[in-house]
């Protein structure tokens, strides 16, 4: 009754080759290289209903894909995000939209000098619904 499992037990079977683990890993990148080079598309939607009330629809879209075979298919929108690209355009506003503020704050001061210092939302709201009282000298 003092007997030993050892003896009982069959021995632990070993591969017979060293390299029998780096096989699943070598599938795995085989596997990985074919799925970004072909790229992968995932879709779902997630409905939450209520009562037949549709109260939450989300539609979910992912695609896996490399770099180039993204390009391909004519997606690239991390090279236009500031945050993302240093290649991209800057947030900083624009000579145009600078022009464009310059020119309706002057409006806006012209505005309050002809109607007084008591110009009101509802006096500017009137102002522009008049036919050509929007910008008089453009």
């Amino acid at each position: 009754m003092t007997e030993s499992l050892s003896g009982r037990l069959p021995a632990p079977t070993r591969s017979a080759s060293p390299y029998g683990a780096q096989g699943s890993s070598a599938n795995l990148a085989d596997i990985l290289e074919r799925v970004l080079d072909k790229g992968v598309v995932i879709a779902g939607d997630i409905q939450i209903n209520l009562l037949d009330i549709e109260l939450l629809t989300i539609k979910l879209r992912l695609l896996v894909a490399s770099v180039d075979k993204a390009k391909e298919m004519g997606i690239d929108w991390w090279e236009h995000d500031p945050s993302l690209s240093s290649r991209a355009p800057s947030r900083a506003p624009s000579a145009e939209l600078t022009e464009e503020n310059e020119r309706l704050r002057a409006e806006i001061a012209q505005l309050r000098a002809a109607s007084g210092p008591a110009l009101t939302s509802e006096a500017v709201a009137a102002h522009e619904a008049e036919p050509g009282g929007r910008s008089g000298h453009e």
